[in-house]
């Protein structure tokens, strides 16, 4: 594959003439093993767009507070990271990825899961941890290839039922939110294997109430039965 990766000590702007490597198919700009680096990039240029066989975009640990519409120019992209950047929205155009199968966010100022996400029907893996998000959208039940899950250290108080359709999820962390209580439903998501993988489910740091963590502990089949005595009294 045809791979460029630009490094500098202090990174501000993606060269000019990268965007006339229109057979690029790797652009990595991202500091992340290379812990000397301080990135500072706090805007990817427009012409990004033009780099439209690009199947991986790494842009993790920049200063990056926002993604250009072009980018949903990208058809072909399947991996793109911006973990650790100052990003609050992402632009609706991102929804027209439907190559993307890999997607990193974590540790931005995200309050909401962005609406566009979840048009990305073929997403397998979304980590969203460390920001600040609320709510997520009904609308996540479209990630119907959706496998990995990562919310841990967000603010979410409740998720909707709508999570419980995602019946290919394999890892789901829910760590430290506000959470007190599970969608009734949440005992169908029969491919989150705690019994076997200790870490494919986390609910550790949350308030939960409903069920009690004694409950979750027992995987899906001890979440189901707590629900279903429930429904009988």
């Amino acid at each position: 594959r045809k791979k460029l990766k630009i490094s500098g000590r202090e990174l501000l702007s993606v060269p000019i003439q990268v965007f006339g490597l229109d057979q690029l198919q790797v652009l990595e700009m991202s500091p992340e093993r290379e812990s000397c680096l301080r990135y500072r990039m706090e805007q990817l240029p427009q012409e990004i767009g033009r780099l439209r066989n690009l199947t991986c975009l790494y842009v993790d640990s920049n200063n990056l507070k926002k993604i250009p519409a072009e980018i949903g120019t990208l058809s072909r992209l399947e991996r793109l990271t911006l973990s650790n950047n100052s990003l609050s929205s992402l632009p609706a155009e991102m929804g027209a990825l439907q190559r993307l199968r890999s997607l990193h966010l974590a540790n931005n100022s995200l309050t909401e899961l962005p609406a566009p996400l979840c048009q990305l029907r073929s997403l397998t893996f979304l980590d969203v941890s460390d920001n600040r998000i609320v709510t997520i959208p009904s609308s996540i039940r479209h990630l119907e290839k959706l496998e990995t899950l990562l919310l841990l250290f967000n603010s979410l108080e409740s998720l909707p039922e709508d999570v419980c359709l995602l019946r290919n999820l394999h890892t789901l962390w829910l760590g430290n939110n506000h959470l007190r209580s599970l969608p009734a439903a949440f005992g169908e998501l029969v491919n989150l294997d705690w019994g076997y993988n200790y870490c494919s489910c986390n609910f550790e740091g949350n308030p939960l109430e409903t069920p009690p963590p004694e409950v979750c502990s027992r995987g899906p089949e001890g979440i189901r039965d707590y629900f279903s005595s429930l429904c009988r009294i």
